[in-house]
């Protein structure tokens, strides 16, 4: 039976070429994530083993780098000191001992914007030793930095913005720009550069000033001497440091040891999502596979049939068509997985030059990449051809040496309907319960029902079909004649076939619909939000989170062109023992920058000292316009509030309003999150610089109007989807292959019925033009139910993030829904061009003849 199996596969292998395609596309994407993931773990582990080559033991105070008030002033009661070095540095044990400190810096490029895009530059300190250098920071060019006046830049981030030695360079951390020299450029092994980043040096008094106090550093990075261990080096180090619950010492292993974990973890994540959408080609290839050896066996019945008439058993039948299966599946793998490899090279590459901060390395091919793309390729064929070779054992050898075409069982057509509606309605009901449920607690019935749902469509797709695609006959006869008539009765023929080629379509229609619904009434409900609840012409913030100082707030109010303004203080009061978050504003401006949609009292209750709540917080919480309020200050003090006003809920907004004048005295800090700004004239280009001016051009602040924060946001959904789409675009690949796989084996067993249309006067342009036509109506078949289903997964998705997003409601973006059929059209168009060809060239007589 191998033998003939064997035989089977090569002389079939033309038909068989899309099947081992799809097989090939499924498997590497398995392998290129596998590859990129490893690369990139081993990359990023090599350079993080090399950042401790000369670390014996780190000393660490965890709560260096706290920004301090009078509230946690305590946090750093035992620094690690100058003393504290010294100490260090004359442990018998000891080779040498350098402290650190280091922090977040914002550098600005030569035209003044944040270098990195997540502002990824930080801020070190320059350590010289006796002999004047810094071994972690080698300079390739001038100096190390001695003054506050000074700094040296890493040799990528100097290349790259073309900065040089004696340039003056914008930067800021978090207070006024400051302007200094570049006194050197240097190289070095820091992860942080090493991964893409950028680091700059400042001398150890000013680094100390920006991240600590003076004399302090955040760490000290010991190395033993030639003969002491780090373990007992460590056991030195714990006599002389501070023993306090913020100082932690660990050995340079250890630190190696979590860092590579950590890293694991990390990339871990974006294998097991990369793995997701690789499990979908797989899966959307399982159609292609099944159908194709359902088409075979179907062509080669009396084959099978001859060899059970000659006394193969039906176990030796299945047994024939799943080692085929196998031969495909891995021989198919193994090309897979070296287009994996392949595919790996260029995801590391594309992602190391467009900034995604990975160390430079080579290529790693685990064993376990190996046997994975191998095993899954292989057990996935042989999973997919299952089916099909069971049917292929239970054809009688007298019926089927009697016919070559079998009718469908109706017993078994009737059992399959039954079973899919089952599973559509009860997924429908799950989802409608989950939706109904809300929340986190409604997530886990959704994606249960989403599955059942889908699963039941495809279960049911052949009974779809028929309906379906039968309303296109009367417009196709109209515009198309007896081709399009043909056609139609070609498409619902075999509904089962039909039904497994258009659903690999559907799924991948079904993803990319329901991303792009989700997308579109995301973005269409922040735009509400931000247009309906904001009358500022600007709102001023900082990046990575830092708040808005008060000086620069005075600023923002003397710019020119400036009407109004206020800043929103973001505190917590603790109401009935829970938190609530509050936002402070400037009661007399509130009216020109903001507009809360107030069911109840009214926005001058501000100026009162009271209190508004949105609609979500007075319900839960139990209030009403004009209940008191005991509420717990930030600062520790206690009082009762008014609550004034009532609003729709609006996460731009925030849940609790108040005057920054009935917050003063009751916190321990201001902490602005923004500043809103009205101007004369509205969004300008002049405004806007007036206010970057005003802010002495820091790198560190964002000026953005309404529709600069919409566009972003918009830009940030365009980004993901775009990602996401190209992800789903293997899955739709395979579904494209397998639309052509069909009409190829198609137009392989109807050639008689083919050679007779040509026989009774359907010309070549016909013939084409009935495969093309059969092939657009499956193509929109697949596509129209993918548009359904996604539609319908989004509404409900959109149902459990209406928590999360208050006012979401689902927006459907009709033009690119009707894109989406459109583009399926024409990939039935596309993939039908080779086979109908195939078609029109047959050979009148001998078409005719084939048995």
């Amino acid at each position: 039976m191998f033998k003939t199996a064997l035989r089977n596969v090569l002389s079939h292998k033309g038909r068989l070429l899309m099947t081992m395609l799809a097989v090939v596309l499924g498997t590497a994407f398995v392998a290129g994530t596998l590859v990129f993931s490893d690369s990139v773990s081993t990359a990023m582990q090599n350079s993080l083993s090399h950042n401790y080559d000369k670390v014996s033991v780190r000393v660490d105070n965890q709560a260096a780098g706290v920004e301090r008030s009078e509230k946690n002033n305590n946090s750093a009661a035992d620094p690690l000191t100058s003393q504290t070095l010294q100490q260090i540095a004359a442990l018998p044990g000891t080779a040498s001992a350098v402290g650190s400190v280091s922090g977040f810096a914002g550098l600005a490029d030569p035209q003044g914007n944040l270098i990195g895009d997540r502002g990824a530059t930080t801020g070190a300190n320059w350590s010289p030793g006796s002999d004047g250098s810094d071994s972690r920071y080698p300079m390739a060019q001038g100096v190390g930095p001695t003054n506050s006046g000074q700094v040296a830049l890493d040799k990528r981030t100097a290349e790259k913005n073309g900065f040089k030695v004696g340039d003056t360079v914008r930067l800021a951390v978090n207070g006024p720009v400051m302007q200094l020299t570049v006194s050197g450029i240097f190289t070095s092994d820091d992860p942080q550069v090493s991964t893409g980043g950028s680091l700059v040096l400042f001398d150890d008094a000013t680094a100390q000033k920006l991240y600590s106090k003076p004399g302090q550093f955040g760490s000290i990075d010991v190395l033993a001497k030639r003969g002491t261990s780090q373990q007992a080096l460590e056991a030195q180090v714990l006599q002389v440091i501070p023993h306090s619950a913020n100082i932690t010492v660990h050995t340079g292993a250890d630190l190696a040891a979590t860092a590579k974990t950590q890293i694991t973890d990390a990339t871990s994540s974006m294998k097991t999502a990369l793995l997701f959408f690789a499990g979908i080609a797989l899966f959307v290839g399982i159609f292609l596979i099944s159908n194709t050896f359902t088409m075979l066996i179907a062509q080669r019945t009396r084959e099978l049939a001859l060899m059970r008439a000659l006394g193969a058993s039906r176990r030796q039948v299945t047994r024939s068509v799943l080692i085929e299966a196998l031969l495909i599946g891995f021989s198919a793998s193994a090309v897979g997985l070296a287009a994996g490899v392949g595919i790996g090279a260029a995801l590391k590459a594309w992602a190391t030059s467009s900034g995604g901060n990975i160390p430079a390395g080579g290529l790693t091919v685990s064993p376990s990449a190996v046997l994975v793309t191998l095993g899954v390729g292989t057990v996935v064929t042989a999973l997919a051809a299952l089916f099909p070779a069971l049917r292929a054992s239970r054809v009688p050898p007298v019926a089927a040496m009697s016919s070559g075409d079998q009718p469908v069982s109706q017993k078994s057509l009737a059992v399959r309907n039954s079973i899919g509606g089952v599973l559509a309605g009860l997924g429908i009901a799950v989802v409608l319960m989950g939706v109904s449920s809300g929340g986190s607690s409604g997530r886990v019935p959704v994606a249960l029902g989403a599955m059942l749902v889908m699963v039941g469509v495809f279960v049911l797709t052949p009974l779809l079909s028929r309906p379906i695609i039968a309303l296109t006959g009367p417009l196709f006869q109209r515009l198309f004649g007896i081709s399009g008539k043909l056609a139609k009765q070609n498409a619902v023929r075999n509904p089962r076939r039909t039904a497994a080629t258009a659903s690999a379509l559907t799924i991948g229609v079904t993803l990319i619909t329901a991303l792009t619904v989700i997308g579109t009434s995301i973005t269409h409900t922040i735009t509400q939000q931000v247009t309906a609840n904001m009358k500022a012409d600007y709102a001023v913030g900082m990046q990575q989170g830092y708040p808005v100082s008060p000086e620069l707030a005075d600023k923002l109010k003397t710019a020119r062109g400036v009407t109004a303004t206020s800043v929103i203080d973001s505190q917590y009061f603790k109401v009935g023992g829970k938190d609530l978050s509050v936002s402070g504003f400037d009661a007399n401006s509130f009216d020109q920058l903001v507009a809360p949609d107030l069911q109840q009292g009214s926005s001058s209750a501000l100026k009162q000292g009271q209190l508004l709540l949105d609609s979500d917080q007075a319900k839960n919480r139990g209030l009403q316009l004009g209940s008191s309020v005991q509420v717990a200050y930030p600062n520790g003090t206690s009082g009762t509030l008014t609550v004034g006003g009532i609003y729709a809920k609006s996460d731009l907004l925030g849940p609790a309003l108040i005057s920054e004048r009935a917050l003063a005295g009751h916190t321990s800090a201001p902490f602005y999150s923004d500043v809103l700004v009205k101007t004369d004239g509205g969004a300008t280009t002049a405004n806007e610089q007036a206010l970057r001016d005003a802010t002495g051009q820091n790198p560190l602040v964002k000026v953005q109007s309404q529709q600069q924060m919409i566009d972003h946001f918009s830009s940030v959904i365009s980004m993901m989807l775009t990602i996401l789409y190209a992800l789903l675009g293997m899955a739709v690949l395979i579904a494209v292959l397998g639309v052509v796989n069909t009409l190829a084996m198609s137009v392989f067993e109807r050639k008689r019925e083919l050679g007779m249309l040509r026989a009774i006067g359907l010309d070549k342009r016909g013939i084409k033009r009935m495969v093309r036509l059969e092939s657009v109506v499956i193509a929109v078949f697949g596509a129209g139910m993918g548009v359904a289903i996604g539609t319908f997964l989004a509404w409900a998705a959109n149902g459990l993030l209406k928590s999360d997003l208050s006012g979401l409601t689902t927006v459907l973006p009709w033009g690119q829904l009707a894109l989406f059929i459109g583009i399926g059209a024409t990939v039935g168009l596309l993939a039908a061009l080779w086979p109908s060809r195939s078609a029109a060239r047959l050979d009148i007589l001998g078409a005719i003849k084939t048995e």
